[in-house]
């Protein structure tokens, strides 16, 4: 799954309103943004192969140090003793960072083929297998952003013109980007660039809803 890990960030926003969206963007996407250095260091191993699936050109070959279930858990906690740490913000705020992080896994599991491990490679291995149908991956992304953003919009006030019509364009420009990473060719071709162009577009999503929040209150 991609654009629809960030429909929890928008609901967890709704929650806890003194949240960060953008640090929401950033640890919903925690697990892969750890996973694709790890792939450059030879931690753990992706194959790019077109048309793996209709919606995906490569395998997750080995990944349980940042996708198992176990691995999840820790990194959510290791985000909330951080947030504890070097926060001076509310507890519910370190709580909802940790959400987001292990959010990542569960919304995983139901696009993925059986790559997700519990705990390690050997362990049982879990994925619903929804990217074998392109149209039916896309959809479910899109209903889950778009819905994430109706509870975002109505549990917040825009403060300018920007406020009031920059998250819905930039939803749709998350939309169209998503369009092409499932219907067109790869993002990259090779581990390297495939990792840049992800990372690329993590942080720069991240600092796009940091500013576009900045003018809802």
């Amino acid at each position: 799954m991609f654009i629809g890990h960030y429909a929890a960030c928008f609901a967890l926003k709704k929650v806890e309103k003194s949240a960060s969206l953008g640090m929401l963007f950033l640890a919903v996407q925690f697990v892969d943004i750890l996973f694709f250095p790890f792939v450059l260091l030879g931690i753990e191993k992706i194959n790019i192969i077109e048309n793996f699936t209709q919606s995906t050109h490569f395998e997750l070959e080995y990944m349980p140090y940042t996708h198992s279930l176990l691995a999840s858990i820790l990194l959510a906690g290791l985000i909330y003793i951080l947030y504890r740490i070097v926060s001076t913000g509310k507890k519910s705020v370190a709580l909802i960072m940790g959400i987001a992080v292990i959010s990542h896994w569960f919304f995983d599991l139901i696009v993925h083929t059986p790559d997700l491990p519990l705990w390690s490679n050997t362990s049982t291995k879990l994925g619903f297998g929804l990217w074998n149908n392109a149209i039916a991956t896309y959809t479910l992304e899109a209903v889950l952003l778009i819905g994430g953003l109706w509870l975002y919009l109505s549990g917040t006030t825009a403060r300018s013109p920007i406020g009031r019509y920059g998250m819905g364009i930039f939803v749709m420009i998350l939309l169209l980007v998503n369009a092409v990473n499932i219907f067109g060719p790869p993002f990259g071709n090779t581990e390297i660039s495939l990792a840049i162009s992800a990372l690329i577009m993590y942080f720069l999503f991240a600092g796009v809803a940091y500013w576009l929040d900045g003018e809802r209150s």
